[in-house]
């Protein structure tokens, strides 16, 4: 079963991708420069699609070759084994590949609404306008790490999160949750949870600070 997209994901990823666009730390953006930025990130989802749905074909090309040289091929049961455990892997990575690719058409024609350009052009600000105060929130609580040393899609993503948490007023556990998402798609393993990890030290501090300030 598939369920229909939350506008408001959709735009963080077209604020990821518009975001890796972006050379330098600009800070400001004419409004149409900022259409263009979206545009481009449109065009690089229609892109992906394509390439989705090569990459399954040849998984399941590859799964099907595992299974024949399973039956004819293989040494024992054990190989035989080996060899059909690893077809239905690659027959794994191939569906979960269909099924972004299934969801990318709605994903591009729910980015042409009001409602997801406005929110997409609120984040790119966001981030480009508050990029030092951002930073240097992360910053400060990440351990044995600077922000400048993670791979850029990691960094995005938690500007993108972190913008929503201090200026956006958006609950603490949508953004993480929506930033964990993401991550899962344009990170690897160990980069949604680090992102994970980073946001939820930064709830806390966050939080400490409120409860600080209230007593005094």
């Amino acid at each position: 079963m598939f369920f229909k997209q939350k506008p408001r994901r959709i735009s963080r990823e077209l604020a990821l991708l518009s975001l890796s666009q972006i050379k330098g730390s600009a800070v400001k953006f004419e409004q149409k420069e900022l259409s263009n930025l979206v545009l481009a990130a449109i065009r690089t989802l229609t892109t992906e699609g394509q390439d989705i749905l090569e990459s399954a074909a040849a998984e399941i090309t590859r799964s099907h070759e595992r299974l024949l040289k399973s039956e004819i091929q293989a040494a024992d049961v054990q190989s035989a084994k080996t060899m059909v455990s690893e077809a239905i892997e690659l027959a794994k990575g191939a569906i979960n590949r269909l099924v972004y690719a299934i969801e990318l058409p709605e994903t591009i024609q729910l980015s042409s609404q009001h409602e997801v350009r406005e929110y997409t052009l609120e984040l790119i600000e966001t981030v480009c306008r508050r990029r030092f105060e951002i930073d240097q929130q992360l910053d400060s609580v990440l351990v044995d790490w600077h922000l400048s040393r993670l791979p850029k899609i990691d960094r995005d993503i938690l500007r993108i999160a972190a913008a929503e948490i201090l200026f956006l007023k958006i609950p603490h556990k949508v953004s993480i949750n929506e930033a964990v998402e993401i991550a899962k798609r344009y990170s690897d393993d160990e980069g949604y949870r680090f992102i994970n990890g980073v946001l939820r030290r930064l709830t806390e501090h966050l939080r400490k600070s409120t409860s600080t300030k209230d007593s005094t």
